[in-house]
């Protein structure tokens, strides 16, 4: 009797437990789904445009001489984001000179989800960059102690604009800092200029310097998510630059920015390695990750697309490799522009390609977020004070007052418009290398499916999930994002 007791009980307990676990989402069906196509297309006036309304089918094996892509809802990978811009001072001081009119246009533009593409990530500079009307610290020359510490200078533009960022898209944008360099009393070169590195006896300065900038943006109302360590580390620049090298980097994170962080009560502010081009950033995470008392105060990687720089192809697959060896550490790409500004090419389409080539790879390649450069230069690709002048997605022509949208808005667009807070990635294949896809499972049950066509011609092409087709048209040169 005491054994069917035992028995009886364990049954009973067996059947509470299952009664306490969460009730597991729905699996994500085609079943009655209506899909919705958004095109942006080359040599046409398709801009974000609803051009579709389809409707799904059987579907059979498909044949070679046809055009698919494959979504396997079931297969989940990464969390997303965010997709966002910077907002430099440059932005900001260009911003400033706009009407009221432009200004609310723009930052609608950017940060509503339904009047823009509803940006909801945000990167800014500690200190000066190159897009920034000339060099400037938050201390006095020398002031090892940091006595004189003020954020002043960014009161009067930076700070202002991203308030209003913070408003427009709602309340809330993750937001991230990183430094382009020390005081030049901390430095081997005494420059905060072309590069030299922090010297020793002042990691500890630097270390809370970050926390002095975190708190005082925090005050102002402005959370602070997470920080690099240093913008472009290995880069030797003509404008705010500072070295480290791998396990320079590694050494001031575990002994110093680490602990600083979470003695000054930051421990959940997220720091950011590397912050660099795709071409170097696996021996960076080999050299930090391997070190546990480093790699415990980081949250993951930060990568830029510059290393094309040398002539070669951009280095997609080094960040698949980062996040195979690393599963654990998260990936943001941190910037990208599209460089030497050229008016004559604000249409170029290309450079919206590149945007749309570069974000379905990294996104492919486990990337949880995706950061563009500057979000406003003017109509000289600036300012920027040593001549570093480049393209932002919105440029503002400061003679007319008018905002110019180029192709690379609208190819962000197709992406940050239609993929959600905490989207899941799935599987997502193509057989045809004209094409390329990446599909997000959103919060809400639908999917986006974003396929780009870097082809001269139209292509017909199936979309199959499971036993379920429907069959889409897409220009030559143009993305679209399918919502179903």
């Amino acid at each position: 009797m005491k054994k069917n007791s035992s028995k009886i009980l364990c049954f009973l307990f067996s059947l509470a437990a299952f009664a306490q676990q969460p009730k597991t989402k729905k699996e994500f069906t085609t079943n009655g789904k209506k899909i919705t196509v958004y095109t942006t297309a080359e040599n046409s006036n398709l801009r974000l445009t609803s051009t579709d309304n389809l409707t799904f089918s059987g579907s059979k094996q498909p044949l070679e001489t046809e055009s698919s892509v494959f979504v396997e809802p079931s297969k989940k990978f990464q969390t997303f984001m965010g997709i966002g811009g910077a907002i430099t001072d440059a932005s900001a001081e260009i911003f400033a000179k706009l009407s009221k009119e432009k200004q609310t246009e723009f930052l609608n533009a950017y940060y509503d989800k339904q009047k823009g593409i509803g940006y909801s990530l945000l990167r800014t500079t500690i200190q000066s960059s190159d897009f920034s009307s000339g060099s400037y610290s938050y201390i006095e020359e020398g002031d090892k102690d940091l006595k004189t510490f003020s954020i002043d200078h960014d009161r009067q533009f930076r700070i202002p604009l991203i308030k209003q960022a913070i408003k427009t898209a709602g309340g809330k944008l993750t937001t991230y800092v990183a430094p382009w360099s020390p005081n030049a009393f901390m430095k081997s070169n005494k420059n905060v200029l072309k590069g030299g590195t922090l010297l020793p006896e002042y990691y500890q300065t630097w270390a809370n310097f970050y926390a002095k900038f975190i708190k005082a943006y925090e005050k102002e109302g402005i959370p602070i998510w997470g920080t690099s360590t240093q913008n472009e580390p290995m880069a030797i620049q003509t404008w705010e630059s500072c070295v480290y090298t791998a396990e320079a980097e590694r050494d001031f994170i575990k002994n110093f920015l680490g602990p600083t962080l979470k003695k000054e009560k930051l421990g959940n502010v997220k720091i950011i390695v590397w912050d660099h081009n795709r071409d170097l950033m696996n021996y960076r995470a080999n050299v930090i990750y391997s070190d546990p008392e480093a790699s415990k105060y980081v949250w993951g990687m930060g990568f830029h697309w510059y290393e094309t720089w040398s002539g070669g192809a951009s280095m997609f697959d080094n960040v698949g490799k980062v996040h195979e060896a690393y599963p654990d550490k998260g990936l943001m790409f941190t910037e990208g522009c599209i460089e030497k500004f050229d008016a004559a090419k604000y249409q170029f389409w290309g450079n919206g390609e590149r945007y749309g080539i570069s974000m379905i790879n990294d996104f492919n390649n486990g990337t949880a977020a995706w950061t563009d450069w500057n979000i406003l230069l003017d109509q000289n690709g600036g300012p920027n004070h040593v001549g570093n002048f480049c393209f932002s997605p919105i440029h503002a022509d400061t003679t007319t007052g008018e905002l110019i949208y180029t192709p690379s808005y609208y190819y962000i667009g197709h992406f940050s418009k239609f993929i959600h807070l905490n989207a899941v990635r799935v599987s997502t294949a193509v057989s045809r290398s004209a094409l390329l896809s990446t599909s997000f499972l959103n919060t809400d049950g639908t999917m986006a499916t974003i396929v780009m066509n870097q082809s001269d011609k139209e292509i017909t092409y199936n979309l199959i999930i499971a036993a379920e087709k429907t069959v889409v048209k897409i220009p030559a040169h143009a993305i679209q994002t399918l919502v179903y």
